[in-house]
């Protein structure tokens, strides 16, 4: 591809891998299919469980690239009239139909900047808002009832980002917008990986306590009595938790409650399951994290206890 067409497209052609690669723990395939995808103009679809690095990707390849970038959030709440634009009722009734009184939505606004438009959660928004979508990614265009034609300028693409089909809450996209975007899939990090991504989020060190939670937390996506397990910002809220639980308790190590609080929303229990997330988490947890010289449970967590035992060092 000439220089040209990516300068025309909007993406810097000096931005460089390695600065990427500085930016973003791993993900060097992605970063490269991703930015081949956008330097090409096309749209584009990254699908992949919570928490893997989707949206941080795409954000940092935005700010190093220099592109504008309109954020949407996908939801059952996001109407077309949102997404697209709207006529502002008081002033129709003193001004009519005017293009002075129409509201540009994000769509709207990144076409006429030639930005990113960025969709988070697509599989979760109605398939009538996911409609006006389908012309602006063939056509480069939208016919918007009494404003009339509105072009895209060069450097508009779409990308979305979605969650596996079968997590709660979320819909198939219809083939005609799959049609239109290429799809790029997102898996877990590494082990290794990951022990990064949280020592960068908390400041810990990424020593042998560290590594103990994320093995814990990767341990949920695996469990046999859960549907889904916990993203690395499970192993993120359970360190910056547990830092605190020790400051007010005393003692050291991840306390049973630090790992209760950060995982128990996170997970989802698999269906005819008769365990709760909360016996499952304190199963992970005394295999990976509890203290090593026999205290017990109760010990763990009363405060009065706490200070006079022996546990791994916290991170």
């Amino acid at each position: 591809m000439s220089s040209s067409s990516t300068d025309r497209l909007g993406i810097d052609p000096t931005l460089t891998i390695d600065a990427l690669r500085r930016s973003v723990v791993g993900r060097g395939r992605e970063i490269e299919v991703l930015l081949a995808a956008l330097r090409s103009g096309r749209h584009i679809l990254l699908e992949g469980p919570p928490g893997t690095g989707k949206s941080t990707l795409l954000r940092t390849l935005a700010e190093g690239a220099g592109a504008d970038f309109e954020f949407v959030e996908g939801t059952a709440e996001l109407t077309p009239a949102r997404l697209v634009g709207h006529f502002d009722p008081a002033t129709v009734l003193t001004e009519g139909y005017s293009p002075q009184v129409f509201v540009d939505g994000p769509l709207l606004r990144a076409m006429r900047s030639g930005a990113l438009l960025y969709v988070e959660e697509i599989n979760r928004v109605p398939e009538e808002t996911l409609n006006a979508l389908v012309t602006v990614m063939s056509e480069r265009e939208i016919v918007v009832p009494r404003l009339g034609r509105v072009e895209a300028e060069d450097g508009f693409r779409l990308v979305a980002a979605m969650n596996p089909f079968d997590a709660v809450g979320t819909g198939r996209i219809s083939g005609a917008v799959m049609d239109r975007v290429c799809r790029l899939t997102f898996g877990y990090q590494s082990a290794e990986e990951e022990v990064d991504i949280v020592a960068r989020a908390t400041g810990a060190v990424a020593d042998a306590s560290l590594t103990a939670v994320v093995e814990m937390v990767r341990a949920t996506r695996e469990h046999s009595d859960l549907r889904s397990g916990s993203s690395v910002r499970g192993a993120i809220d359970m360190v910056l938790v547990a830092r605190e639980l020790v400051s007010i308790r005393g003692g050291a190590g991840v306390p049973l409650d630090a790992a209760l609080v950060a995982l128990s929303g996170r997970v989802r229990v698999r269906e005819g399951s008769a365990r709760t997330a909360e016996e499952i988490i304190t199963e992970l947890w005394e295999r990976y994290l509890a203290p090593t010289d026999g205290a017990s449970r109760s010990e763990e967590n009363d405060p009065g206890k706490a200070s006079g035992r022996t546990a791994r060092p916290a991170g």
